[in-house]
């Protein structure tokens, strides 16, 4: 199964693909919502974001999620980028908790791959949690 991991910050959505466990690496691996309030934006990260779901196969989407209140809480940004990303029709969509991720590394040996870069490691975590 092709399982596509995310992270959210600030306006990017960072990517991370896997294919039965294996990472992949992809040419395409963040994307960006350069203005939200501009519904011309919004359909082009959506219709980037589509290109991508079916240009890289992709059968699952999981994100991790943010803190909804508190010190370390979302921004708004990254909730309507979640919402975007829950209404492609193309696949499902896993939210998945820090805390579970965190979990989840501490319990496996994880081996990062060397093309992976620094920044996708989480989204990265997020796809092999899934898997």
């Amino acid at each position: 199964m092709k399982i596509c991991g995310i992270e959210l910050k600030a306006n990017n959505i960072i990517l991370s693909v896997i294919d039965n466990k294996e990472f992949q690496d992809i040419k395409i691996k963040k994307l960006s919502l350069e203005d939200d309030e501009k519904q011309e934006d919004i359909r082009k990260f959506c219709n980037e974001f589509l290109l991508f779901l079916e240009q890289e196969e992709i059968e699952k989407v999981v994100i991790k999620k943010r803190a909804k209140k508190g010190n370390f809480a979302g921004g708004a940004v990254t909730f309507k980028l979640e919402g975007l990303i829950q209404l492609n029709p193309l696949c499902e969509v896993e939210l998945i908790s820090a805390q579970a991720i965190s979990s989840f590394e501490k319990k496996n040996q994880i081996e990062y791959p060397n093309s992976l870069k620094k920044y996708q490691e989480q989204a990265y975590l997020c796809a092999l949690y899934a898997s």
